[in-house]
Protein backbone atom coordinates (compact mmCIF):
# COMPACT_ATOMS: atom_id res chain seq x y z
CA UNK A 1 0.00 0.00 0.00
CA UNK A 2 2.75 2.38 0.58
CA UNK A 3 4.49 2.00 -2.98
CA UNK A 4 0.49 3.12 -4.34
CA UNK A 5 0.32 5.93 -1.62
CA UNK A 6 3.66 7.25 -2.76
CA UNK A 7 2.83 6.45 -6.90
CA UNK A 8 -0.97 8.15 -6.44
CA UNK A 9 0.82 10.86 -4.24
CA UNK A 10 3.91 12.15 -7.32
CA UNK A 11 1.39 11.24 -10.04
CA UNK A 12 -0.99 14.09 -9.18
CA UNK A 13 1.56 16.72 -8.16
CA UNK A 14 3.54 15.79 -11.13
CA UNK A 15 1.97 14.34 -13.79
CA UNK A 16 3.44 12.65 -16.92
CA UNK A 17 4.04 13.26 -20.46
CA UNK A 18 1.25 11.54 -22.71
CA UNK A 19 2.50 7.70 -22.56
CA UNK A 20 1.55 5.64 -25.78
CA UNK A 21 1.48 1.92 -27.00
CA UNK A 22 3.75 0.08 -29.33
CA UNK A 23 1.65 -1.85 -31.80
CA UNK A 24 4.58 -2.83 -34.59
CA UNK A 25 8.30 -1.87 -35.35
CA UNK A 26 9.87 -0.02 -38.26
CA UNK A 27 12.19 -2.27 -39.48
CA UNK A 28 14.04 -2.96 -42.70
CA UNK A 29 14.80 -6.57 -41.05
CA UNK A 30 12.97 -9.30 -41.75
CA UNK A 31 11.86 -9.38 -37.87
CA UNK A 32 8.43 -10.27 -36.57
CA UNK A 33 7.48 -11.23 -32.92
CA UNK A 34 4.78 -14.06 -31.49
CA UNK A 35 3.17 -13.10 -28.96
CA UNK A 36 1.05 -15.06 -26.69
CA UNK A 37 -1.74 -13.77 -24.17
CA UNK A 38 -3.56 -14.81 -20.76
CA UNK A 39 -1.90 -18.36 -19.85
CA UNK A 40 -0.18 -20.33 -18.61
CA UNK A 41 -2.16 -22.89 -19.46
CA UNK A 42 -2.06 -26.68 -18.38
CA UNK A 43 -3.40 -27.91 -22.05
CA UNK A 44 -1.78 -25.35 -24.71
CA UNK A 45 1.12 -23.46 -23.33
CA UNK A 46 3.73 -26.36 -23.31
CA UNK A 47 2.24 -27.66 -26.69
CA UNK A 48 3.30 -24.40 -28.19
CA UNK A 49 6.20 -24.73 -26.72
CA UNK A 50 7.37 -27.85 -28.22
CA UNK A 51 6.40 -26.21 -31.37
CA UNK A 52 8.22 -23.27 -30.84
CA UNK A 53 11.31 -25.19 -30.14
CA UNK A 54 10.80 -27.85 -33.22
CA UNK A 55 11.44 -24.29 -35.43
CA UNK A 56 13.95 -23.00 -33.23
CA UNK A 57 11.58 -19.74 -33.08
CA UNK A 58 10.80 -17.71 -30.16
CA UNK A 59 7.83 -15.44 -28.67
CA UNK A 60 6.75 -13.32 -25.50
CA UNK A 61 3.99 -14.89 -23.36
CA UNK A 62 1.83 -11.76 -21.74
CA UNK A 63 0.56 -13.85 -18.58
CA UNK A 64 -2.26 -13.53 -16.07
CA UNK A 65 -0.90 -13.67 -12.59
CA UNK A 66 -2.87 -16.02 -10.97
CA UNK A 67 -2.52 -18.32 -13.79
CA UNK A 68 1.08 -18.07 -12.83
CA UNK A 69 0.71 -18.46 -9.51
CA UNK A 70 -0.87 -22.00 -9.76
CA UNK A 71 1.10 -23.12 -12.28
CA UNK A 72 5.28 -21.86 -11.37
CA UNK A 73 6.48 -24.99 -13.33
CA UNK A 74 5.06 -23.90 -16.47
CA UNK A 75 6.67 -20.18 -15.99
CA UNK A 76 9.78 -21.79 -15.36
CA UNK A 77 9.36 -24.10 -18.93
CA UNK A 78 9.03 -20.61 -20.38
CA UNK A 79 12.14 -19.26 -19.18
CA UNK A 80 13.90 -22.64 -20.04
CA UNK A 81 12.85 -21.71 -23.50
CA UNK A 82 14.52 -18.47 -23.90
CA UNK A 83 11.04 -16.62 -24.20
CA UNK A 84 9.95 -13.61 -22.88
CA UNK A 85 7.71 -13.29 -20.46
CA UNK A 86 5.63 -10.20 -19.84
CA UNK A 87 2.83 -8.66 -17.39
CA UNK A 88 -0.85 -9.36 -18.40
CA UNK A 89 -2.59 -7.95 -15.27
CA UNK A 90 -3.42 -10.14 -12.04
CA UNK A 91 -7.43 -11.18 -13.34
CA UNK A 92 -7.46 -9.92 -16.48
CA UNK A 93 -9.93 -7.09 -15.40
CA UNK A 94 -10.37 -4.48 -18.39
CA UNK A 95 -8.55 -1.90 -17.12
CA UNK A 96 -10.22 1.07 -18.80
CA UNK A 97 -12.69 0.24 -16.28
CA UNK A 98 -11.05 0.28 -12.99
CA UNK A 99 -10.02 3.13 -10.60
CA UNK A 100 -6.46 4.30 -10.67
CA UNK A 101 -5.62 2.43 -7.48
CA UNK A 102 -7.44 -1.01 -9.40
CA UNK A 103 -5.18 -0.64 -11.88
CA UNK A 104 -2.17 -0.20 -9.99
CA UNK A 105 -2.85 -3.10 -8.16
CA UNK A 106 -3.63 -5.17 -11.16
CA UNK A 107 -0.38 -4.67 -12.61
CA UNK A 108 2.13 -4.35 -9.44
CA UNK A 109 0.71 -7.57 -8.14
CA UNK A 110 1.47 -9.35 -11.32
CA UNK A 111 4.71 -7.80 -11.38
CA UNK A 112 5.82 -8.55 -7.88
CA UNK A 113 4.97 -12.65 -8.35
CA UNK A 114 6.88 -12.20 -12.16
CA UNK A 115 10.50 -10.45 -10.07
CA UNK A 116 10.11 -13.52 -7.28
CA UNK A 117 9.62 -16.27 -9.97
CA UNK A 118 12.06 -15.17 -12.47
CA UNK A 119 14.76 -13.28 -10.09
CA UNK A 120 14.40 -10.10 -12.42
CA UNK A 121 12.08 -7.52 -13.63
CA UNK A 122 10.08 -7.85 -16.99
CA UNK A 123 10.12 -4.76 -18.96
CA UNK A 124 6.72 -5.69 -21.15
CA UNK A 125 3.13 -5.20 -20.25
CA UNK A 126 0.11 -6.01 -22.40
CA UNK A 127 -3.59 -4.66 -20.92
CA UNK A 128 -6.09 -7.30 -21.49
CA UNK A 129 -8.22 -7.06 -24.50
CA UNK A 130 -5.60 -4.00 -25.29
CA UNK A 131 -7.87 -1.72 -23.39
CA UNK A 132 -5.54 1.10 -22.51
CA UNK A 133 -6.33 4.88 -21.31
CA UNK A 134 -3.91 7.57 -20.72
CA UNK A 135 -4.45 6.52 -16.85
CA UNK A 136 -3.22 2.62 -17.94
CA UNK A 137 -0.54 3.71 -19.97
CA UNK A 138 0.95 6.24 -17.50
CA UNK A 139 0.63 3.74 -14.06
CA UNK A 140 2.40 0.92 -16.54
CA UNK A 141 4.97 3.24 -17.24
CA UNK A 142 5.74 4.10 -13.78
CA UNK A 143 6.85 0.61 -13.78
CA UNK A 144 9.03 0.83 -16.22
CA UNK A 145 6.96 -1.06 -19.01
CA UNK A 146 6.69 -0.60 -22.44
CA UNK A 147 3.06 -1.29 -22.88
CA UNK A 148 2.87 -3.65 -26.30
CA UNK A 149 -0.33 -3.76 -28.21
CA UNK A 150 -0.38 -5.75 -32.01
CA UNK A 151 -0.24 -5.49 -36.04
CA UNK A 152 -2.27 -8.55 -36.63
CA UNK A 153 -4.81 -10.05 -34.96
CA UNK A 154 -5.54 -13.87 -35.34
CA UNK A 155 -9.29 -14.11 -33.30
CA UNK A 156 -7.63 -17.34 -32.15
CA UNK A 157 -9.57 -16.59 -28.88
CA UNK A 158 -12.91 -16.98 -31.05
CA UNK A 159 -11.74 -20.79 -31.91
CA UNK A 160 -11.74 -20.19 -35.64
CA UNK A 161 -11.03 -22.82 -38.07
CA UNK A 162 -6.85 -23.67 -38.21
CA UNK A 163 -6.68 -21.82 -42.05
CA UNK A 164 -8.83 -18.77 -40.46
CA UNK A 165 -5.40 -18.16 -37.96
CA UNK A 166 -3.16 -19.00 -40.25
CA UNK A 167 -4.50 -16.32 -42.49
CA UNK A 168 -5.17 -13.34 -39.95
CA UNK A 169 -1.09 -14.14 -39.70
CA UNK A 170 0.17 -14.16 -42.82
CA UNK A 171 -1.17 -11.81 -44.82
CA UNK A 172 0.66 -8.65 -45.58
CA UNK A 173 2.73 -9.38 -42.90
CA UNK A 174 5.39 -7.12 -42.89
CA UNK A 175 8.79 -6.47 -41.08
CA UNK A 176 8.27 -5.55 -37.58
CA UNK A 177 5.02 -6.88 -37.16
CA UNK A 178 3.70 -8.02 -33.70
CA UNK A 179 1.22 -10.78 -34.21
CA UNK A 180 -1.32 -11.47 -31.30
CA UNK A 181 -1.94 -15.37 -30.51
CA UNK A 182 -3.34 -16.79 -27.06
CA UNK A 183 -1.93 -19.93 -25.37
CA UNK A 184 -4.91 -20.09 -23.11
CA UNK A 185 -8.62 -21.10 -24.45
CA UNK A 186 -11.01 -22.38 -22.54
CA UNK A 187 -12.65 -24.54 -26.07
CA UNK A 188 -10.14 -26.20 -28.40
CA UNK A 189 -7.52 -23.64 -29.28
CA UNK A 190 -6.79 -23.67 -32.94
CA UNK A 191 -3.49 -22.39 -32.42
CA UNK A 192 -1.03 -25.47 -32.23
CA UNK A 193 -2.41 -26.76 -35.53
CA UNK A 194 -1.99 -22.77 -37.08
CA UNK A 195 1.68 -22.40 -35.84
CA UNK A 196 2.72 -25.61 -37.11
CA UNK A 197 2.07 -24.25 -40.37
CA UNK A 198 2.62 -20.55 -39.95
CA UNK A 199 6.21 -21.08 -38.94
CA UNK A 200 7.71 -22.59 -41.59
CA UNK A 201 5.93 -20.27 -43.99
CA UNK A 202 7.69 -17.62 -42.36
CA UNK A 203 11.06 -19.24 -42.29
CA UNK A 204 10.53 -19.88 -46.04
CA UNK A 205 9.40 -16.39 -46.66
CA UNK A 206 13.03 -15.00 -44.81
CA UNK A 207 11.58 -14.32 -41.51
CA UNK A 208 13.18 -14.70 -37.61
CA UNK A 209 11.01 -14.62 -34.92
CA UNK A 210 12.25 -12.96 -31.49
CA UNK A 211 10.84 -11.51 -28.46
CA UNK A 212 8.94 -8.09 -28.28
CA UNK A 213 11.94 -6.67 -26.59
CA UNK A 214 14.31 -7.88 -29.08
CA UNK A 215 12.05 -6.52 -31.70
CA UNK A 216 11.27 -2.81 -30.08
CA UNK A 217 15.12 -2.47 -29.45
CA UNK A 218 15.97 -3.02 -33.54
CA UNK A 219 17.91 0.62 -34.19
Amino acid sequence: MKKLFVFLSLLLIFPTASASEIRKKDTSEKLVALTFDDGPSTKYTLEILDILKKYNATATFFIIGENAEAHPEIIEKIKEAGCEIGNHTWSHKYLDTLSEKEIFEEIEKTDTLLKKMLGKSVCVFRPPGGRANDKVLKIAESFGYSTILWSMDTRDWACPAPDSVISSALTDIKEGDIILFHDYNARNSPTPEALLKILPRLIESGYKTVTVSDLILQK
